[in-house]
């Protein structure tokens, strides 16, 4: 499931969604926040280019905000049912965790956004 070949693995890893080879990105982390949302133009094992149109990543925006709620719920259940602590505390937990996580989740949406429109093919990998 999350081996080369899966969507799993590029939407997690932020690879090349067609061969897998190389990073999608500029900088690996991405918390260096400058750097954050900046791609490569096109993959340089493959040649796939990376913006499919002009504003295509802002579909991602919709797939960001499902991602934030996902790290929500899970920030919740964590801080109030697992941990036991109030109500406050449990939204100061959501807060706290959708600032942390905020250049995690945007490159996550990023990465399952045009993993939806785009799928590893084996035949790139041995070019």
């Amino acid at each position: 499931m999350f081996t080369k070949g899966s969507k799993v693995y590029s939407m997690l890893t932020g690879v090349c969604p067609k061969c897998h080879q190389e990073s999608m990105y500029v900088t690996k982390n991405p918390y260096i926040l400058s750097d954050t949302l900046k791609m490569h133009e096109k993959c340089s094992h493959c040649d796939t280019k990376y913006r499919i149109e002009p504003s295509f990543f802002y579909g991602a925006m919709y797939v960001s905000y499902a991602v934030g709620i996902a790290f929500a719920v899970a920030a919740f259940v964590i801080s109030y049912l697992f941990i036991g602590t109030g109500l406050v505390t449990a939204f100061i937990a959501i807060v706290c965790t959708l600032i942390v996580f905020t250049p995690v989740i945007m490159r996550l949406a990023r990465n399952i956004w045009i993993n939806m429109f785009m799928s590893y093919d084996k035949n790139l990998v041995k070019k």
